[in-house]
């Protein structure tokens, strides 16, 4: 019988939630056993959930790191009858980092130093300094370490990735990839609220976006091909003072403002009236502790910065954002980042190859195989064997098109086997895709084209001094 591996979950958010539901449906896999959460409510839900003993639940993460630092070091002091070490200590086998993302590099490195095998959300950090320390913590611990860019473990894109490694389509050129927000998800997110401001957070290419430059690394790495130069352009256009609706008058709070019901930002549209019609789920869920209703909502919305109008909000992150990507192999790559969508994260992708074409959108995808195709204008239509339409089967319970099951199941997996290959991915991997998206900011702040291996080098020289 197979013997579950056991979890804590570190923030017991939505992107905790989503991973912990893999333990639901797969208990024989893993079992979460322990949670570290500051809310109350939040924390309770996932204890009730996952029936967590009160021993294994804290309200903070270095509680739980405290605790596991006393277990350590009671397992190392103590021994049985014929003087061999009882075990590890640890609290669990492995570890579920979903917090804050200014909060990843303390909690990795110190899980890392403890021995634990880590899943940490995406972005690894927010700055290319931390990324680098975690990346040596993790290969110091030489334990399992998987990161949040789910992308790469949807069926959508493991079956793109197969049709990339068969080159039946011959080689790629260049790849044009679009991630469209969402208008009020963007509203919700980077105007309102956690990742809204630098300062809080960091910027929006590296907090919403690093998993698409990854994914793009990803697609090109049968290859071997890296970035080695990249330029990008963008800014806050729209979420500004100077954009607000004259008939909203004086007001700073949706729910004082006269344009409530029409106005597109409108916070009384985006959570307060799903609510009233018994849609409990996201993003009215993630401004509550626990489970919302009209009362939390209705008072997160007066005392919060949810409730804020969108033009008064203390936001800085662009709200659209070009990156021109060149690989080392010659490849080109094209990316844009855009808030004013009404598709909401349903990436949009073509891959250019040289003797075929992909077209995707996160659910399908079609390739075209242009040595099926006939040359004359007039008989462009083919017979129907140039052009496959994919329908890989996707997990509709789950995020990112199948994704975070996906990650989650991949991570258990490698754990188990003690194989960081069934993650198809390093802790250097993971690095060298931050770095590309810090890279890129870079390149947009300064209006230069950046040279990513030189930037990794200024990284690690300022270090070096310091």
């Amino acid at each position: 019988m197979e013997t579950p591996l056991t979890l804590a979950i570190i923030g017991a958010g939505q992107r905790g939630k989503a991973y912990a539901r893999y333990a639901l449906s797969h208990p024989e896999k893993c079992k979460v056993i322990a949670v570290a959460e500051p809310r109350p409510k939040t924390r309770q839900i996932m204890v009730d959930t996952h029936s967590i003993s009160p021993s294994m639940v804290f309200e903070s993460w270095e509680d739980f790191v405290r605790s596991s630092a006393d277990s350590i070091a009671a397992a190392i002091t103590s021994r049985s009858a014929d003087g061999n070490l009882c075990g590890p200590g640890r609290l669990t086998d492995a570890v579920l980092v979903a917090v804050q993302d200014s909060m990843h590099a303390p909690i990795v490195t110190a899980l890392a130093a403890q021995g634990y095998h880590i899943l940490c959300e995406k972005p690894m950090a927010t700055s290319p300094e931390d990324c680098i320390r975690m990346t040596d913590a993790v290969k110091r611990s030489g334990t399992i370490f998987g990161i949040g860019h789910v992308l790469r473990y949807s069926p959508y894109n493991k079956d793109i990735m197969k049709i990339i490694q068969s080159r039946q389509l011959g080689d790629i050129v260049n790849i044009v990839h679009v991630e469209p927000v969402g208008y009020f998800h963007f509203a919700h997110s980077y105007v309102r609220g956690n990742w809204s401001t630098e300062k809080e957070s960091s910027f929006s290419l590296m907090t919403k976006s690093c998993h698409d430059i990854d994914i793009l690394c990803n697609y090109l790495s049968t290859s071997a091909s890296k970035p080695v130069r990249v330029s990008s352009f963008g800014s806050l256009s729209h979420f500004r003072k100077a954009h607000k609706p004259m008939e909203a008058g004086a007001a700073k709070k949706c729910l004082e403002c006269p344009i409530q019901d029409v106005c597109t930002y409108s916070a009384k549209k985006i959570y307060l009236d799903p609510v009233s019609r018994g849609i409990l789920s996201w993003p009215a869920s993630a401004i509550t502790d626990g489970t919302p209703d009209i009362e939390s909502v209705n008072d997160a919305l007066e005392t919060g910065r949810y409730g804020l109008c969108v033009y008064e909000s203390p936001n800085d992150v662009v709200d659209h954002q070009v990156v021109n990507l060149e690989f080392s192999s010659g490849q080109t790559c094209s990316f844009t980042m855009v808030a004013f969508t009404e598709l909401i994260c349903e990436r949009q992708t073509r891959i250019h190859f040289t003797h075929g074409e992909l077209i995707g959108n996160m659910e399908t995808f079609t390739t075209t195989d242009f040595k099926a195709l006939t040359v004359r204008p007039s008989e462009q239509m083919n017979d129907g064997k140039a052009t496959k339409l994919h329908t890989p089967v996707i997990d509709q319970m789950s995020g990112h098109g199948g994704g975070d099951i996906g990650l989650i199941a991949a991570f258990v997996q490698a754990v188990k086997e003690g194989r960081q290959d069934i993650l198809g991915i390093t802790a250097d991997d993971v690095l060298a895709s931050h770095l590309t998206v810090f890279a890129a900011e870079q390149s947009r702040l300064q209006g230069r084209v950046v040279d990513v291996e030189m930037f990794e080098a200024e990284v690690r020289g300022r270090m070096a001094k310091a």
